[in-house]
C-alpha cells in the first residue's frame, strides 16, 4: 500500500514515474498480461512474468527491461530486499551508473537475520549483498529502522521518511461510550513477528473484564497453535477471530478501546497510524518503529515483548488511564492528518530523490 501510494502521489505531483513489478500474487499470479504497460491509478506499471513461485520472484524479463531502460532514469527506487528482483535490480542500476535508493521495508534488521532462512541470508549478505547496499542510498521509515540498518551496513546515506498511509478521510466517528468490558483489538497479518502469542499469554493476567478481537489472516497451522494457547489460558471464550477485514476496517478499529501490537520487530507499523487516525489509542511494543512517535506525541503506550509487561500495561490503562483514552480519541486524528499529509510527504520524497541525483 505504501509503495503504491508513493507512486500515485509522485505521478500526481508531475514526477515521471514507472513501476516494474512481477506478476506475483502470493502463490498464484496476477490476472495481467506480462510485458504490457498499463495505467494503474495514474501510474505507468509493467508486470513481468516470474519463473520462480517462491519469495525469490526471479524474473529475467524484468531484469532485461531494466538493463535496457536504466540509463533513461534519474534514479531507481527498489522496495524490499532478500529477493532476486531486488538484488539484481540493484546490481544493474549500479553497473549502469544510476543512483539507487533502497527501502528495505524491515528486511534489514537483526531480527530478520535471526528469523527464517538465516544461513542463506548471511551467505548472500557477506558474498555480495553488503557490497551492493554500501553503494546505495537507504530510505528507512523510522528512527528504529535507521538504527537497525546503521548497525548492519554503511551505505552512501540513510534518510528517514515515514510511509504513506491510506487514511479514512475526515469522517466523523461516534464517540465511544464507556463500557464495563474493555475492548481490545489486534489488527494485522497473523505471523510470528507480530507477537500475538505474547498477547494471548498476557491476557490471562489481565484483571479487568475484556474482549479481544483478532482481525487478520495467516498460516492455518500457526493460527491453530495460537488458538491452543488461548484454550490453555482459559481465555478462548473472550476472543473473537473475525479474519481478514478491509472494507469496514476503520469502523472496526473505531469500535474498540485500545489497539494492541506487541511485535517482536516492526520497521514502521502502518496500522498504528490507521488506528490513531480514527482516534483509537494504541499499546505497542518498543520494537515497533512508531514507538518513539507514539511516546513523543502522547498517543498511546509502549511495552516490552513480555507477557507480564503487556498485561501490566493493559491493567493500568483500563483502571487508571480512562481519561487519557478520551483525550487521545479526541486529539489523535488531527495530529495524524497533519503529520501524514500526502502533499507534505511526497515533497520529502521528491527532495530525497533530487539530493541523491546530485551526489
Amino acid at each position: 500500500m505504501s509503495v503504491s501510494m508513493l507512486s500515485e502521489q509522485l505521478a500526481k505531483a508531475g514526477v515521471s514515474t514507472k513501476v516494474f513489478a512481477t506478476t506475483a500474487n502470493g502463490k498464484t499470479e496476477l490476472p495481467v498480461v506480462p510485458g504490457q504497460t498499463v495505467d494503474v491509478d495514474g501510474v505507468s506499471v509493467t508486470y513481468f512474468k516470474r519463473i520462480t513461485k517462491d519469495h525469490t520472484h526471479f524474473s529475467p524479463a524484468l531484469l532485461r527491461k531494466l538493463w535496457k531502460e536504466a540509463p533513461g532514469f534519474d534514479i531507481i527506487h527498489i522496495h524490499a530486499w532478500w529477493n532476486l528482483v531486488s538484488l539484481f535490480s540493484c546490481l544493474i542500476a549500479l553497473i549502469r551508473k544510476v543512483p539507487v535508493v533502497i527501502s528495505p521495508r524491515g528486511t534489514l534488521s537483526s531480527y530478520s537475520f535471526q528469523n527464517k532462512n538465516i544461513g542463506k541470508k548471511w551467505v548472500i549478505h557477506n558474498l555480495f549483498g553488503r557490497y551492493l547496499l554500501n553503494r546505495s542510498h537507504i530510505h528507512v521509515t523510522s528512527k528504529r529502522e535507521y538504527e537497525a540498518v546503521h548497525h548492519l551496513i554503511h551505505p552512501k546515506s540513510i534518510s528517514i521518511i515515514p510511509n504513506f498511509v491510506k487514511l479514512p478521510g475526515q469522517k466523523k466517528y461516534p464517540e465511544s461510550k464507556p463500557s464495563d468490558v474493555f475492548k481490545l483489538l489486534f489488527f494485522s497479518r497473523i505471523e510470528e513477528k507480530k507477537g500475538l502469542d505474547l498477547l494471548l499469554n498476557a491476557l490471562h493476567l489481565v484483571s479487568v473484564p475484556f474482549r479481544l478481537t483478532i482481525a487478520g489472516d495467516g498460516d492455518e497451522n500457526y493460527i491453530r497453535y495460537l488458538k491452543t494457547i488461548a484454550v490453555n489460558n482459559h481465555i478462548d471464550d473472550k476472543i473473537n477471530w473475525v479474519g481478514f477485514c478491509n472494507e469496514n476496517k476503520f469502523d472496526l478499529i473505531n469500535d474498540h478501546d485500545l489497539f494492541v501490537l506487541p511485535s517482536y520487530d516492526e520497521n514502521f507499523g502502518n496500522v498504528v497510524i490507521e488506528s490513531l487516525s480514527v482516534g483509537t489509542p494504541v499499546l505497542i511494543s518498543k520494537q515497533v518503529g512508531l514507538a518513539g512517535y507514539v511516546t513523543e506525541n502522547n498517543l498511546g503506550w509502549t511495552c516490552h515483548t513480555e507477557p507480564v509487561s503487556i498485561s501490566d500495561a493493559i491493567n493500568k490503562i483500563a483502571k487508571e488511564n480512562r481519561p487519557e483514552l478520551t483525550r487521545i480519541r479526541q486529539n489523535a486524528p488531527g495530529k495524524i492528518y497533519q503529520d501524514f499529509n500526502e502533499e507534505r510527504l511526497v515533497k520529502k520524497y521528491i527532495d530525497l530523490y533530487k539530493t541523491k541525483i546530485k551526489i
